[in-house]
């Protein structure tokens, strides 16, 4: 079988502000790590989602100086960016424990990118006190993200409750109806409360790369052009080759 090419955007962190970031769930220990010599030989950072330990251990045994993060199942090359306090701060938010794994990749992803921030776990509106004991702290963060599972309400609370832009990712976590998410998603998209963002079910990452675009001043326009020399392409074996 051919062997594929991945086009790597080598100058994404230059032209957006983000480093890049592999969907790691349906690719092989040896793509990803492939992939990320070749970022590291270009001086990227790179952050792989969606990665188990044993996948982890795999790609460590291949490349080395890569580091697991089991919370937010999570790979990262490099060091995270140095930590940028006049951006502000992003607070994520999660309704039960079982949310962790979204919340926490979406503060590692702000982590990496230099955003200040911090997870506030179990403040879901099935007791409602616990959210509303937070509200002080909350009203100190420039962007927040909830994270939440069954019926998706936490985001529309908050969002009633504080100015600030508020992300809501819907978790697939929960019981029948619930749907792997979707009843989440629903009822987050069906918001009453003006305003809110939504991404997509468990996409913590994405929720991060929205607030860092809240976050950070646009870039000028001669950085936000696109020019063919931007991308690289690299032969990568896939596992049936």
């Amino acid at each position: 079988m051919a062997e594929p090419q991945v086009r790597l955007d080598l100058q994404r962190r230059k032209r957006l502000g983000m480093v890049e970031a592999i969907f790691g769930e349906h690719k092989s220990s040896d793509q990803i790590a492939a992939i990320l010599s070749r970022l590291k030989t270009a001086g990227e950072l790179a952050l792989v989602t969606r990665v188990d330990q044993a996948k982890a251990n795999a790609v460590a045994s291949l490349l080395g100086n890569v580091q697991f993060h089991a919370q937010a199942r999570c790979l990262t090359l490099g060091d995270p960016a140095m930590l940028q306090p006049a951006l502000g701060e992003v607070v994520v938010l999660s309704g039960g424990t079982s949310d962790l794994p979204v919340a926490a990749e979406a503060e590692l992803a702000l982590r990496w990118h230099g955003i200040q921030s911090e997870l506030l776990l179990d403040v879901g509106v099935a007791g409602l006190q616990r959210l509303l004991d937070q509200l002080a702290r909350l009203k100190r963060a420039k962007v927040l993200i909830a994270c939440a599972g069954m019926e998706g309400a936490l985001p529309t609370v908050l969002a009633g409750l504080v100015p600030q832009p508020v992300i809501g990712v819907p978790v697939s976590v929960g019981y029948g109806v619930s749907a792997g998410g979707r009843t989440a998603l629903e009822g987050m998209l069906a918001s009453c409360a003006p305003g809110l963002v939504v991404v997509n079910i468990d996409n913590g990452y994405g929720a991060a790369m929205a607030a860092l675009r809240i976050l950070r001043p646009m870039d000028s326009a001669e950085n936000l052009s696109i020019r063919s020399g931007d991308y690289e392409a690299v032969t990568v074996q896939s596992p049936e080759g």
